[in-house]
């Protein structure tokens, strides 16, 4: 049920975060609770919406195999575990400091609701690009107590960045979602809509790294950081389309958990240049 790996997408950025908000690297007991928080926080968002979807996964094709579909686990079992790794959350937002203790239920609110947005607005892409964006101003906090505004950005161009491959992995689910009446860029756009819809997300992403790295003040291996991120992207684009989605999982898994890696790389290496 619960893809661990999946937890790459969000957790370098949160990485990068902390690295920059301890300028260099934080305590151990920090990153460690870090690591906790998020893997709690991702497999509670991605049990509950298997579990308030688990109707709607019934119904499509693509889908139908996932564990309450196939009778695997129950829904009272993954319920059961949503709670469970709700109260690890807390728990871990307890153990770093006051601020993360106050605004964890804030956070598994936005975690959580994602589940029921593709019910009711066709930008459900972008309340999961937030859900995930939240680490790295999430990190900062962890880190430092306080929130820095100039970290909101990293936050908005994570919203984007996940928001855009989410409006392509949507693709595969048009007709699914025409029939069953849900929400999705994809539908409203068309397929190629969508696809120009995620190319201006992930341009605007770019963009939004740019002044990242000024506010930063990056030196070189920095800026090689965010000019491989764009070298990255444009290759995602370039291995789907409207016409031939075959590589989307490629696209989707492999070269997103590349593109955030690549990017934590190349930050830790800038403040080394540094210190």
């Amino acid at each position: 049920m619960i893809k661990w790996e999946h937890s790459i997408f969000a957790l370098p950025f949160a990485l990068t975060a902390a690295i920059l908000a301890a300028h260099g690297l934080p305590a151990l007991r920090t990153l460690l609770w870090i690591l906790v928080a998020m893997v709690s926080a991702r497999s509670c968002a991605m049990a509950f919406n298997r579990w308030a979807d688990a109707d709607i996964d019934a119904a499509n094709p693509r889908t139908r195999t996932r564990a309450i579909p196939a009778g695997l686990l129950s829904r009272q079992f993954v319920l059961g575990f949503t709670i469970v790794t709700a109260a690890l959350f807390v728990a871990a937002s307890a153990a770093l400091n006051r601020l993360t203790l106050i605004l964890s239920p804030f956070v598994l609110l936005v975690l959580l609701s994602y589940s029921y947005m593709k019910r009711i607005t066709r930008w459900s892409h972008l309340v999961l690009g937030l859900a995930l964006g939240l680490a790295p101003s999430a990190a900062w906090i962890a880190v430092r107590g306080s929130l820095d505004p100039r970290i909101i950005v990293l936050t908005a161009a994570v919203m984007l960045w996940v928001g855009g491959f989410d409006v392509l992995y949507a693709c595969q689910d048009y007709e699914h979602d025409c029939e069953a009446g849900l929400q999705s860029l994809p539908r409203y756009l068309g397929i190629s809509g969508a696809f120009w819809a995620a190319r201006l997300m992930h341009a605007a992403m770019l963009g939004l790294l740019v002044w990242f790295g000024t506010l930063f003040h990056f030196q070189i291996a920095g800026w090689i950081g965010i000019a491989a991120v764009g070298a990255l992207l444009a290759y995602e684009h370039s291995i789907v389309s409207p016409r031939d989605m075959r590589r989307l999982n490629a696209a989707f898994f492999t070269m997103n958990g590349v593109i955030a890696m690549v990017f934590l790389a190349f930050v830790a290496a800038d403040l080394w240049m540094k210190s």
